[in-house]
């Protein structure tokens, strides 16, 4: 073969081969295409959609948060050293009080002993500093039968 036929011929192959690279393509992406089509031919509808009746949900009981319990803690905490406080002793100066639990603490002041029909009964200030910031409360505390006592009133002022 001559020399142009060989060019005319290698040139002629490589026209070719790039076409059915080109032809592979198309053919691929026509298949998937179609694949696709296939897939959505239905379509879809709003009104053909159906509620999952296999799903069940349901509310759970409310549980007093975390800030109620610490508060409630806390004023037992408080309660207790007031009851144990020796006001005698105090002369008017203010009660420490610290929670670990919690992490709260603060100051009892204005402690007063007194006897409302027969029962005896402290009132107080109290604050407290906690994470949720800084409070100040009155309080009453009376004694109870066997020793214990009893918070009457816990408010915050």
């Amino acid at each position: 073969m001559s020399r142009i036929a060989q060019l005319f011929d290698s040139r002629q192959w490589s026209l070719i081969a790039s076409a059915s690279a080109q032809a592979a393509v198309k053919v691929a992406i026509v298949l998937v295409a179609l694949s696709l089509a296939g897939c959505g031919g239905g379509g879809f509808s709003l009104e053909q959609a159906e509620v999952d009746r296999t799903i069940l949900t349901s509310s759970t009981p409310v549980s007093a948060s975390p800030i109620d319990q610490d508060r409630a803690s806390d004023q037992t905490t408080i309660r207790n050293a007031v009851s144990s406080a020796d006001i005698q002793e105090l002369g008017g100066q203010a009660v420490p009080w610290a929670n670990s639990d919690t992490g709260s603490r603060g100051s009892i002041t204005e402690l007063a002993e007194s006897r409302d029909n027969g029962q005896l009964c402290r009132r107080f200030t109290a604050s407290r500093e906690s994470f949720d910031g800084v409070a100040l409360f009155k309080g009453e505390v009376c004694l109870a039968g066997a020793g214990a006592w009893r918070m009457q009133d816990f408010k915050a002022l």
